[in-house]
């Protein structure tokens, strides 16, 4: 744990970053940095053992998604026992700040004061009834009300479900069976969406999971990311064929890749054209980049939109959203069926109202910004000072560091990144008390909860690992 006053070195420093190694050894010696910092802790990488051979025992590998496994850094994965604003603690009692965010929902920190409140007030009354509530209808009103694309809305539980039914719906309402999607972006674990994916089934090099029949899987068509001939030619080639056109308007499950200017409004026009639906997989992107998600800042208006995570508030909840035309197909309105159980369930609808009211002030993503580009610019020269080559690919909070000396613009670029630097580094950060996606397919979240101190802490704990490198 950092003890040292950074605020006060930075002070000192006329408010240029503490934690660039060319400034702390400017203004202080790097033995008297030395002895103001304390790794004891972090000394080594905390590996849990115990819990992992158990766990393994009764979950097959151990974990509940694939990618918590520490599989691709080689390691055994930590075990959470609780988490409090940007931090998380082991089950050892070890603090890490963390960037993961239970991979994005958690925009506010953990255990947001308002959040849990709200959570708790609902509990009280029930968690599960089965049939309507308000706060169905008021957090469907305020989803509506940021997605200008958005006219009805249905409540689900994943983002796997969320573009399940997403795709079912643009079937039905074409009445085609194609659909395009592009390398690399990740879409949940559906049949149909498990060709030439990101995350987790890139992590583990595998285009077309087992268990997905080629009749399926046939039906799925790639294109590459950010080239727009690679889709225009395959709508030429399947004319009339395709439904709908699904992307990540930002991919960020093969790391953080943006889109080139004007790339998605090519989509949008490709769409238009061939009398296909046009699909954001906002899962990630939505209300994590503004309150309105990346349509909003990208100015592109697709006809259906996916929603997770931070749709959840930190519980289990998603939607479906468009065109009133096309939304009004689900039953039981129309003909196309689906349903759930603990859609929209009290708990889940409470702790997301909550966390939407707060993020409707605008502050909030401003201060995203500002710490997000701190952290960007940091890392970024801690890694130059040490002969590192690294990018880092960054809109908003959402940030990906890449080992390589080349832009990354697609999932081709993804690959080639120095993989094995990437678990040097993930088990260097670890050690000192920072928390990444165990992956280097993954991205990094921060949250509103970050401080300017955690950034400062993560930058000197980067140029520490750089240097051991």
């Amino acid at each position: 744990m950092i003890k040292i006053n950074l605020y006060m070195l930075n002070r000192h420093c006329r408010g240029r970053p503490v934690c660039l190694p060319g400034r702390i050894h400017r203004f202080a010696t790097t033995n008297r940095i030395i002895k103001q910092i304390s790794m004891k802790g972090y000394n080594k990488i905390m590996k849990s053992g115990k819990d992992f051979n158990r766990a393994q025992k009764f979950i097959p590998g151990g974990v509940n998604s694939p990618v918590r496994a520490f599989g691709s850094v080689g390691l055994s994965p930590v075990f959470i026992e609780k988490g409090k604003d940007s931090k998380i603690y082991d089950v050892k009692g070890n603090e890490f700040i963390d960037y993961v965010c239970s991979w994005g929902p958690l925009i506010l920190g953990h255990c947001h004061p308002k959040v849990s409140a709200a959570v708790k007030d609902a509990a009280k009354r029930g968690s599960s009834f089965g049939a309507p509530t308000i706060a169905e209808t008021q957090l469907a009103e305020m989803i509506c009300g940021a997605f200008k694309s958005i006219d009805k809305v249905r409540l689900v539980s994943s983002g796997t479900e969320a573009v399940m039914t997403a795709i079912r719906l643009a079937r039905a309402f074409t009445g085609r069976n194609y659909i395009l999607k592009m390398a690399g972006c990740y879409h949940g674990h559906s049949d149909s969406m498990l060709v030439n994916a990101g995350s987790g089934s890139a992590e583990f090099s595998k285009p077309l999971c087992p268990g997905v029949p080629e009749q399926i899987s046939n039906l799925t068509l790639v294109a590459e990311y950010n080239n727009v001939d690679s889709a225009a030619k395959i709508f030429e080639k399947f004319k009339n064929k395709i439904a709908a056109c699904i992307i990540e308007p930002v991919a960020a499950n093969m790391g953080v890749v943006l889109p080139k200017p004007g790339y998605l409004q090519a989509l949008r026009n490709l769409c238009d054209e061939n009398k296909a639906i046009l699909i954001f997989d906002e899962v990630i992107t939505g209300f994590r980049l503004c309150y309105g998600g990346a349509q909003k800042i990208f100015g592109v208006r697709p006809d259906i939109t996916c929603l997770g995570k931070i749709v959840g508030g930190g519980l289990p909840c998603a939607a479906v959203g468009g065109r009133a035309k096309i939304m009004n197909m689900l039953a039981p309105v129309g003909a196309v069926y689906q349903a759930g159980t603990l859609s929209g369930n009290p708990l889940a609808t409470a702790a997301t109202i909550e966390t939407l009211k707060i993020l409707k002030n605008g502050k909030i993503y401003s201060k995203l910004e500002e710490n997000s580009k701190y952290l960007e610019k940091g890392m970024t020269e801690a890694a130059k000072n040490s002969n590192i080559p690294l990018k880092i690919n960054r809109i908003g909070s959402l940030m990906s560091c890449f080992f390589t000396q080349y832009k990354v613009q697609n999932f081709q670029d993804v690959k080639k990144a120095n993989v094995k630097l990437f678990k040097a580094f993930f088990a260097g950060m670890l050690k000192r008390g920072v928390y990444l996606a165990p992956s280097p397919f993954e991205a990094m979240f921060v949250s509103a909860a970050h401080s300017k101190k955690d950034i400062a802490k993560t930058i000197f704990a980067a140029q520490n690992t750089f240097d051991k490198i």
